[in-house]
């Protein structure tokens, strides 16, 4: 079974435009993730899926590998599609590691690696939330499962809603990272985006619309995804504090 990693990286993100260019302490934030990425032992290839020159030129400056993507991809799903039919990269399990995921590390996708031989789509991971305050945050994304980790929901909005304020009600932040089949992704390639995607602005929403299995490890580790300039500012801290994984 090969697997391969692709790490999207669009320049113009809505909320936080430019950000892949961004610098985290003394390296880019995508040096951050090229590194973490190229240290996995699981992954046969690792590169970059960019949308413009000023990217390609910084992923240059480390020595990263990286392939131009359509500007006009909508998702960084859609530019694993386009590698994938293009034939730029080839592989049974692709792995979706968003740019602005620096913390990600190897035990956390041995984690989200471990039933790729089991009958599903998609496999990602979600952390246990333990900053009350993420719970209501619109940019921490939830996401609900069943008893078997095969997700049943994700929102920005706290699910469950603990109607009657039960102790023992758990919250799980989604972690953004997926890893696909290839028949996965070239079913995903048919699907239009679905009213939920959009009114949430969260892609898997429309594998869910359609019927794909999507299962979600639970693991230790907490990532820090950067979506906004203040999250920005939160990894520095934590790169400074040493406190990485």
């Amino acid at each position: 079974m090969k697997i391969v990693c692709v790490i999207p990286a669009r320049l113009a993100s809505s909320r936080f435009p430019k950000k892949v260019l961004a610098m985290l302490g003394e390296k880019p934030m995508l040096q951050w993730v090229w590194e973490a990425a190229s240290s996995v032992d699981l992954f046969d290839d690792v590169a970059f899926a960019v949308d413009d020159s000023e990217t390609e030129r910084l992923i240059d400056s480390f020595e990263g590998k990286h392939f131009m993507t359509s500007p006009d991809c909508p998702s960084g799903t859609d530019r694993l599609i386009e590698l994938q039919s293009e034939g730029k990269m080839q592989g049974d399990i692709w792995v979706n590691w968003q740019g602005d995921e620096p913390f990600i590390h190897q035990e956390m996708i041995e984690n989200l690696l471990q039933t790729t031989d089991e009958a599903y789509d998609i496999w990602s991971l979600r952390k246990e939330i333990e900053r009350e305050e993420d719970i209501e945050d619109p940019n921490v994304v939830k996401v609900v499962t069943d008893p078997q980790d095969r997700a049943l929901y994700f929102s920005r909005s706290p699910i469950p809603y603990d109607r009657d304020g039960l102790e023992d009600v758990t919250y799980y932040k989604h972690v953004g990272i997926y890893a696909y089949t290839a028949d996965a992704l070239k079913q995903i390639s048919t699907l239009s985006p679905s009213l939920l995607e959009k009114a949430e602005g969260l892609e898997q929403l429309r594998f869910l619309e359609n019927g794909m299995n999507i299962q979600v490890h639970e693991t230790a580790h907490e990532s820090l995804g950067i979506d906004i300039p203040e999250d920005l500012a939160r990894a520095m801290d934590r790169i400074s504090s040493q406190v990485l994984f």
